[in-house]
């Protein structure tokens, strides 16, 4: 299993560069040359700063967590780290591209002519989503055929969720817009309802304290994942297009949605794994008529 793990995560590693270098190089389509309020901007360039902060702090805090579980936990925290490593480094080239395609003209910010590139947050999502679906499918401790399978299954839904999800956002058009969202909604429920109601059958095999923490990972699955399609359609929303109000609304309501599927989540992942570290030690002292440390959990 784990040689099968090592091979899926290279393999997602290469397509996901491949991919990512592809839409990174494909922003053909100029956005809008908007005009952004001083507090518009701010908004998003705060936004940015805090996911990044959030995204480093996250790595360190999966990194040095490691010591605290047994080690058949800790590569689930190997690739927490990695996960927020990378759309850590995703960020920056964001915020970057945020900084150089606007700059102060008297009381506003105007567009430099430089395009904002967003091309890559979806080279970031191409990386990093299926990865979070290893660390979900991980956390449900199934046998490692059906484990393997529904891996392979929940990472085609997602790159086909993704590459139909990014001609719609750089299109300025509505109809193209929504045509496009529609069609990435299908993998995107097929994902979602797969892990929801998967997470909710593997509760009556753990412990009671992990049943409760699992039950809240499936509602901040619910909630990270379920904001996504609602930032997307932020810019039909707010003024019916590609706007500043509808710009700045996408860009936090991304941000947003990313510190909570990503470190939000693997939090929830590590919290998780501590319990089942001391339920483990726990059973295992108890079958060694050794007195029990359960309850003591480093944190």
């Amino acid at each position: 299993m784990m040689r099968r793990s090592a091979s899926f995560t290279w393999l997602v590693a290469v397509m996901g560069m491949l991919l990512g270098t592809a839409l990174a190089q494909s922003a053909s389509v100029e956005a809008p040359r908007l005009t952004l309020t001083y507090g518009q901007y701010g908004l998003v360039y705060q936004m940015f700063s805090i996911t990044i902060a959030a995204m480093g702090a996250g790595f360190l805090f999966f990194v040095l967590a490691q010591g605290n579980l047994a080690p058949k936990y800790r590569p689930a925290m190997v690739v927490s780290a990695l996960v927020v490593a990378v759309a850590c480094y995703h960020y920056f080239r964001i915020f970057n591209s945020w900084n150089e395609s606007y700059a102060l003209s008297g009381e506003v910010y105007r567009a430099t002519g430089i395009p904002f590139n967003d091309a890559y947050r979806y080279a970031d999502w191409i990386l990093t989503v299926p990865l979070l679906l290893v660390e979900a499918v991980a956390v449900l401790a199934l046998a490692s055929n059906i484990a393997s399978g529904m891996i392979w299954r929940l990472t085609l839904a997602a790159f086909v969720m993704i590459a139909t999800g990014y001609p719609g956002e750089i299109s300025s058009d509505t109809g193209t817009r929504l045509l496009w969202g529609t069609i990435s909604t299908i993998p995107f429920i097929y994902i979602l309802y797969t892990l929801f109601v998967e997470l909710g059958k593997s509760l009556k095999h753990q412990p009671p304290r992990v049943q409760i923490l699992t039950r809240n990972l499936r509602l901040l699955l619910f909630a990270s994942w379920g904001f996504y399609p609602i930032a997307y359609l932020l810019p039909v929303l707010l003024d019916g297009g590609l706007s500043a109000n509808g710009v700045v609304g996408l860009q936090v309501g991304y941000s947003l949605a990313d510190i909570l599927a990503k470190v939000g989540f693997g939090t929830l992942i590590y919290f998780i794994a501590l319990e089942k570290t001391a339920h483990d030690r726990a059973v295992e002292a108890s079958e060694n008529g050794l007195p029990s440390a359960a309850g003591k959990l480093p944190i």
